[in-house]
């Protein structure tokens, strides 16, 4: 594996770990030419479905922006690192064993929103503000009415 630091292409494993659900390994690496360390993660590549936009665009589902989002929604907040990754990986395997081949985007929007209102209510907000791109204050005061209504 190649360093992200000095891009030598040979580093070797000095530790491995099995993830907490075991559906992944963590690799404690270190480059022999500029002495850092860096973990990579290893896991099964599996298929998840294509992702239909709101334009009708097709493209292939990806983890990458979920985390961005959710890190986004949750920055300053009390959700680590960790509780968004096992969110993610919550999300992924429930669009994997539905099993359709396609996805509408706003199903992913919706599940991604339900998640954060699960976890903290105030990273659900920021989330929902810029997924259902609110025209006005009182579409967002709406919502807030419904969140506070919803929580008593």
């Amino acid at each position: 594996m190649k360093c992200p630091f000095c891009q030598h292409d040979d580093t070797r494993v000095v530790d491995s770990r099995l993830g907490k659900e075991g559906n992944n390994v963590r690799r404690r690496r270190e480059c022999p030419a500029c002495e850092r360390r860096f973990t990579t993660y290893e896991r099964v590549e599996e298929i998840l479905p294509w992702v239909i936009k709101k334009d009708g665009r097709r493209e292939a589902f990806d983890r990458a922006k979920i985390i961005s989002g959710m890190q986004r929604a949750c920055e300053k907040r009390p959700v680590s690192v960790e509780q968004i990754e096992e969110m993610v990986d919550q999300l992924e395997r429930k669009f994997q064993e539905c099993g359709d081949k396609e996805i509408d985007a706003s199903l992913i929007g919706e599940a991604v929103m339900e998640t954060l209102h699960n976890v903290d209510e105030v990273a659900y907000v920021r989330f929902a503000s810029v997924y259902r791109q609110f025209k006005d204050i009182n579409e967002f005061m709406s919502e807030l009415t419904d969140l506070l209504k919803n929580s008593n």
